[in-house]
């Protein structure tokens, strides 16, 4: 496997020796210039434990003592002059003062006495060109956040990771393949359905396009797009260019669309070709040269690489302070820091005090390590004014050397009504809960920053206002255990304190040294327990004996046997105490003699949740993603964007993972976009750390891509600026008058929209013109705008509209969760061979509370339908639904298709809405086809979250399942039906498949606690997935516990027939 993991903590650099380093370095010709001088390059001599400081020292020094540049002193400031090195047709800066010499990642050489050497160039940091200026503004604009504002300190996180991921970024940018980047396929791995498996049987009616020419031919799907277009380069005339050079030039598109039939794949791969093949459409193809295909170039690398071992310490032997004298101390190992930790808490400030001052504030320090509180103590109360001083020093019961990478200090003022005596407190303090009125404000510092210093000194952080009850802002995890500070600087609550200061940095070494390597740490005693029964021991011990040979023997056994237990991974890492660095040492060498192959995905997703902080595990989980698909990153990708916010820096395995596959991929690169700007909008806890991962992302993605985003946030701005528009026009009216349509075309008229552009929820959809006469405001709260496109002209017959409803002041995210989860859901039964018919439409919020919704063409409203078969009183017409299938549908055959895809989707809505608890399911967010086919829409409130009016609980079965459905299958008064058995035993099959893949969808929907999703913001949320899911029970009971849901759906469909009559009376949404 490729080495992914360069300038990330974990790696073990050798030592380039144990004694002296020689650095050549060569000076600027002229202070300031970035030209070398021709004069003898200065030799510079050093102990490889020295810093990077220390070079800069010496190398000023005997710049003066040379006279090789008028101001000497300026080489000491980073900021002024780059120590670089050449490897590998690279420049690499050595960017931190503070990083120790030997851990340089240089191309070091034997020099002629012996020692390590390297050439060194200093050159004097150049300014940046108007060129790089508008460039970085139009990022910037993608973005969302002016990254430059808030880079002012060098060496702080922000700066440093916007460096480090140069690297991955110039990695990948070398491997990339233009032509697969810009063509890449929609394909699928899934095999077809059984009730699909007949097309292999039937020809496919292709018709090709090339310089005004067509040609239509029947394909075989097992035909690949090289024999599609060998056939069209024999119809060529005479003369042409051979056939594998005129194949290497050009590639199949899909008419009127932005995907590409290209790569080793049968046609029955392709996504489009199912499409067709599923709705009896002609599949229309271009022929395009490769050379005509937009361009993909990268702009040149602004700043050079960093070395790949920056923020890397040595190992805890090589930092020791035993037996080195005071001038010899560069770093101090965090493991020598034999003291308590502790805090001393001057005060705080706030210029406003709120509207609501409680009598009393007390102050909570805590160290927490993933979510979990490992210690915390509390000040004395105080009455709380607009300055409050303690001047008092809070000590916990945890030394220094126990502090783990990814520990943070949280901070609280809490409100009390009492004065009460406090005091230290190791035992777990319960968890901050939504609605936990009595903290006020919080706060979080990293205790070992990203350089893997310890934090030292004095501190002043600006808080954060903990969020009321009803409040969205704030999630219940990942927000309040964030590190960012309140940009509200001049408004925020700011908390003053002191940590121990030491004479030298503080790092945490990266290792001990050790002659054993190889050997386990595990005792006879060891406390690592995977089966949950049996306890596990190493096989050898450290004293053993043993041949190599024989330790070998019995690491492989034990592999093997721990490998049966890795499902029980997550569970016995949460049983660990991280705090014993013996247990963890265990730990992590059980972990070293797994291979990602052996994990399985849910438990990878699961490593990687907020309960993980651990960074040996939460690579391995990595690992485990680098052998994902680009489908499968694609399938997960929503989820690992909201994992981001748990990684404890912001260059983390999972950040460059994400990074380096969305570089590879088109696909995944464009929702990697949305997904991270949205972010940036609409989380000011993670928006530094959105913002520098998706600029990493677009100083990548190339020129086309960067226009074509340019154009998609063009059309977001300017349809938000409507939005808000037609809302002051129209605050609280639902009953529109007249004249808004035309008064929505005058707003869209004036906006100077893109000629077209990729649709955000789906990149294959291109949108042309705007068709100002289709477009109108929705009558509901939030005034939703129906827009309608014009579809892209192309050789083939034209497309309809492409349909787009924008909406401002709905959180999407959660109808994102849901349609995502859907589409699992779909792949799960698909590989068992089911094709429920599920229409996963496209949804995607570009922003805070915005964003954009396909519209399903050909389809209406069950209460559409009902309206349309008897008014208000089609809601308990039986039949209603049958006769408006039978007058879309009058011939017999296609009446057949229609019932037969009714009944599937149907069966794929009951069992899928059941498991994900959907309420508020009345007849006008459930929609059906001319086809036949049933789908869901409008995902307001899930996991057994229903409805109510009055105080009435408006939904009181477990899913849909009306006369009028039943009609549909011949199930009428309870007569035995063939349609309805086939139902039955669907629901079954698909409820069945959906248990055996509990822990994934579990842990999907447990990733998106983090969210802050109203719905899903707490463990609690869980428990309805289980319990639907019926994970306790045997598959027998579960079955039985399903169709025992049928009957009751049956037997209540009554209440819900009352239900929807009431909602067309009212107008209940």
């Amino acid at each position: 496997m490729e080495n992914s993991w360069e300038g990330v903590r974990d790696i073990q650099p050798e030592p380039c020796s144990d004694n002296n380093l020689v650095f050549i370095c060569k000076l600027p010709a002229r202070e300031g210039f970035q030209s070398v001088d021709s004069r003898e390059p200065l030799q510079i001599k050093l102990p490889g434990q020295c810093s990077v400081h220390q070079l800069r020292v010496r190398l000023c020094m005997l710049a003066q003592e040379n006279n090789r540049i008028s101001e000497p002193f300026a080489l000491l400031d980073p900021e002024r002059y780059s120590l670089l090195y050449h490897k590998e047709e690279e420049w690499y800066e050595i960017y931190d003062d503070f990083q120790v010499l030997q851990t340089l990642d240089a191309p070091w050489f034997q020099g002629t006495d012996g020692l390590q050497t390297v050439f060194v160039t200093v050159l004097a940091q150049k300014s940046a060109s108007e060129e790089r200026v508008y460039f970085q503004h139009v990022l910037n604009e993608l973005i969302g956040y002016d990254l430059d504002s808030s880079n002012a300190n060098r060496l702080g996180e922000l700066a440093y990771t916007r460096r480090k991921f140069a690297t991955p970024r110039t990695q990948e940018l070398k491997k990339r393949d233009l032509i697969a980047y810009a063509t890449e396929p929609w394909t699928t791995s899934i095999v077809l359905p059984n009730d699909q498996q007949g097309y292999f049987q039937r020809t496919l009616s292709v018709t090709l396009y090339y310089n005004g020419s067509n040609l239509s031919i029947k394909a075989d799907l097992t035909q690949k797009p090289s024999d599609i277009l060998k056939i069209f380069w024999e119809s060529l005339p005479k003369g042409s260019l051979p056939i594998e050079s005129w194949t290497s030039d050009h590639v199949l598109k899909v008419c009127g669309r932005e995907e590409f039939l290209s790569g080793d794949f049968q046609l029955s791969n392709y996504l489009w070709v199912r499409h067709c093949l599923k709705n009896s459409l002609e599949l229309h193809l271009s022929v395009v040269a490769i050379s005509s295909l937009p361009d993909d170039t990268v702009s040149t690398e602004y700043w050079p690489l960093v070395d790949s071992l920056t923020g890397l310490s040595s190992s805890h032997e090589e930092l020791c302070l035993k037996k080195k004298e005071v001038e010899d101390i560069v770093l101090i190992s965090l493991w020598d820091c034999e003291r308590k930790f502790r805090v001393k808490l001057l005060g705080f400030d706030i210029p406003d005090l709120p509207s609501k001052v409680p009598s009393l504030v007390y102050v909570e320090a805590t160290i927490i390590y993933g979510k979990k509180t490992i210690s915390s103590i509390c000040s004395t109360p105080k009455e709380f004014t607009d300055e409050v001083l303690w001047n008092t020093w809070l000590e916990f019961d945890i030394l220094i050397r126990d502090i783990p990478q990814g520990a943070k200090l949280g901070l609280t003022i809490n409100a009390t009504e009492a004065a009460k005596e406090t005091k230290s407190s190791s035992s777990k303090v319960p968890d901050h809960h939504k609605g936990k009125l009595q903290v006020l404000y919080f706060v979080n510092l990293q205790l070992i920053d990203h350089r893997s210093l310890l934090s030292q000194g004095p501190h002043t952080l600006n808080m954060w206002p903990f969020p009321e009850w009803d409040e969205e802002a704030v999630t219940y995890e990942a927000d309040k255990l964030s590190t960012a500070t309140n940009p509200d600087v001049a408004n925020s609550m700011a908390i003053t304190f002191m940590l121990d200061r030491y004479s030298f940095p503080v790092v945490l070494p990266n290792g001990r040294s050790s002659s054993c390597s190889g050997t386990s740490p595990v005792s006879e005693s060891s406390s690592l327990d995977l089966a949950g029964e049996s306890r596990l021991s190493a096989p050898f011990s450290e004293a053993s004996s043993t041949a190599t040979l024989t330790r070998m023997r019995n690491l492989k056994k034990f592999k093997e046997e721990s490998v049966h237990y890795v499902s029980n991974l997550p569970q016995f890492l949460r049983t660990v105490n991280w705090m014993l660095p013996t247990v963890v040492q265990e730990v992590h060498w059980l972990l070293s003699h797994w291979g990602p192959e052996d994990i399985e995905l849910f438990v990878a997703l699961e490593l990687l949740s907020v309960d993980f902080a651990d960074l040996k595990v939460r690579r391995l989980a990595v690992q485990r993603l680098e052998i994902l698909s680009n489908d499968e990153v694609l399938k997960y990708l929503l989820q690992l964007v909201q994992t981001l916010k748990v990684e404890p820096y912001h260059d983390s395995f999972l950040a460059r993972f994400l990074l380096k596959r969305a570089l590879r991929s088109k696909r995944i690169g464009h929702f990697f976009f949305w997904y991270l700007r949205s972010e940036v909008a609409g989380c000011p806890f993670f928006r530094q750390r959105m913002a520098v991962i998706l600029e990493a992302y677009l100083l990548g993605c190339g020129e086309a891509m960067l226009a074509e985003f340019q154009s998609q946030v063009q059309v977001v701005s300017y349809l938000h600026d409507v939005a808000l528009a037609v809302k002051l026009l129209y605050p609280d009216r639902t009953d529109l008058p007249s004249t808004a349509p035309q008064k929505l075309q005058e707003l869209l008229e004036k906006c100077d929209l893109p000629s077209d552009f990729q649709v955000p929820f789906d990149p294959r959809v291109r949108a042309g013109s705007i068709i100002l006469k289709d477009c109108k405001i929705m009558a509901s709260k939030k005034k939703p705008l129906w827009l309608e496109f014009s579809c892209i002209q192309s050789e083939a017959p034209p497309s309809p509209p492409v349909g787009i409803i924008f909406k401002h002041g709905d959180d999407l995210r959660q109808d994102m969760l849901i349609i995502q989860t859907l589409v699992v859901m779909d792949s799960i039964w698909q590989e068992k061979g089911l094709d429920l018919n599920l229409v996963p439409y496209g949804c995607i919020s570009t922003g805070f509370n915005i964003g954009m919704i396909e519209i399903v063409r050909n389809a209406i409203t069950i209460a559409s339908v009902q309206r349309s078969q008897g008014g208000v009183a089609g809601a308990f017409k039986n039949n209603a639904l049958y006769d408006w299938l039978q007058t879309k549908c009058p011939f017999q055959e296609k009446h057949f298709q229609a019932t037969e895809k009714f009944v599937n989707s149907c069966a794929g809505y009951c069992v899928a809405t059941y498991v994900l608890g959907i309420g508020d399911r009345h007849n006008d967010n459930i929609m059906i086809t001319d086809q036949g086919n049933l789908f869901h829409i409008d995902f307001g409130h899930i996991l057994g979250n229903t409805k109510s009016f009055w105080g009435v609980n408006r939904e009181r079965v477990p899913f849909v399942l009306t006369p009028d459905f039943l009609y549909v299958m011949g199930r009428v008064k309870g007569r035995p039906s063939l349609y309805f058995q086939r139902f039955r035993d669907t629901c079954i099959n698909a409820y069945l498949s959906l248990r055996a893949q509990s822990r994934l969808l579990v842990t999907l929907f447990s990733l998106m606690l983090l969210t802050g999703i109203p719905e899903l913001s707490m463990s609690q949320d869980m428990l309805y997935l289980r319990t639907a899911l019926q994970q306790d029970q045997s598959e027998e009971e579960a079955r039985n516990h399903l169709l025992q849901q049928i009957a009751l759906c049956e037997h209540k469909g009554w209440t819900v027939q009352a239900n929807w009559w009431f909602h067309l009376m009212a107008g209940i949404k």
